[in-house]
C-alpha cells in the first residue's frame, strides 16, 4: 500500500513484512537515497507505506520531530532503521564503502576495451578467425590505453595531484601531469590505427618507462600506500601492480609496433 500523505502520523507498526519510509520528493530535488531504499524495500517484499516530504519545511519538521538529521528515514516493523544504507544493514546486504579499495575500474576498463575490439574485428574482417588476430590484440591495447586516458582527462586536475604524488618526472616538472593523459590518449589512438609508428613508439617507451620507474620505486622500493592515479584521480584503486602493468604493456606496445613496422 502506497501513501500520498506528507502528515506525520504514527509510523510504528506490528507487522513486520510492512515498511514504511519518508523522502524528499519535490520539484527541484528527488532525492536518489530515497527511491533506492524505497526499491529495495519494495524488491525483498515489503509492503510499503510511502510517505513523501514535499518541501523543505515539510522535511525540517520531520526532522525535528523525529530528531535525525538527514532523510530518507525507514521503519520496519516499527523499528526506525535508519536511511540511506541502514535499510541495507538491517537487511544483512552489502553495503557500498566508498572508501574501500577496490579494483572495479581496472576490470570493467579491459573488459569494455576487449568487446570494443572484438566487435569492431568482426565487424572489418568477419568470421571467428578474425577475432584471434593480431590485429584484434592491437585493436585491444589500443582501445584499452585510450580508455585510460579518458578516465584521466575526466578531472584531469584531480588525476594530476595523486600523479604528482609518485611520478618522478612530475615531481621535477609538475606539467608533465597535465601532458602525460594527453599523450597517453595519442598513443592509444595511434595505436588503434596503426599508424605514424615513429612518433608513438617513442612516446609510448618515454611515459611507459619513467612511469613503470616511479611505481616499482613508490611501492616496492620506499614502501609507500598510495592509490593509484591511472584510472583517474577519484579511483580508490591501490598503486602497484595494476599501474606498474599499465607502464610495463605500453612499453611491450612500443617495442612490438616498431618490429612489425621493421
Amino acid at each position: 500500500m502506497t501513501s500520498m500523505t506528507t502528515n506525520h502520523a504514527d509510523v510504528h507498526t506490528s507487522t513486520t513484512s510492512r515498511a514504511v519510509i519518508y523522502r524528499m520528493l519535490m520539484t527541484e530535488h528527488i532525492c536518489p537515497s530515497g527511491q533506492k531504499a524505497l526499491d529495495l524495500l519494495k524488491r525483498r517484499g515489503f509492503e510499503v507505506e510511502d510517505h513523501l516530504l514535499r518541501s523543505c519545511e515539510e522535511t525540517d519538521a520531520f526532522k525535528a520531530k523525529h530528531a535525525v538529521q538527514t532523510t530518507p528515514q525507514v521503519w520496519i516493523g516499527g523499528e526506525r532503521v535508519g536511511g540511506h544504507d541502514a535499510p541495507r544493514r538491517h537487511l544483512s546486504l552489502a553495503v557500498h564503502d566508498r572508501q574501500a579499495l577496490t579494483y572495479k575500474p581496472v576490470i570493467a576498463i579491459p573488459a569494455m576495451a576487449a568487446t570494443l575490439a572484438l566487435v569492431v574485428a568482426w565487424s572489418m574482417m568477419g568470421g571467428a578467425r578474425a577475432l584471434l588476430s593480431i590485429h584484434t590484440l592491437q585493436l585491444f591495447l589500443g582501445f584499452a590505453t585510450a580508455l585510460l586516458a579518458l578516465q584521466k582527462l575526466r578531472d584531469v586536475e584531480t588525476f594530476s595531484s595523486g600523479f604528482l604524488g609518485y611520478d618522478l618526472l612530475a615531481q621535477k616538472w609538475p606539467r608533465y601531469a597535465y601532458v602525460y593523459p594527453w599523450a597517453e590518449a595519442l598513443v592509444g589512438l595511434l595505436m588503434i590505427a596503426g599508424t605514424l609508428i615513429w612518433l608513438m613508439v617513442p612516446i609510448a617507451l618515454f611515459i611507459g618507462s619513467i612511469g613503470a620507474v616511479s611505481v616499482f620505486k613508490a611501492v616496492y622500493i620506499d614502501e609507500r600506500e598510495l592509490k593509484c592515479a591511472c584510472v583517474g584521480g577519484n579511483s580508490n584503486v591501490p598503486l602497484g601492480f595494476v599501474s606498474l602493468t599499465e607502464n610495463l604493456v605500453m612499453i611491450g606496445m612500443a617495442v612490438w609496433m616498431l618490429l612489425w613496422a621493421m
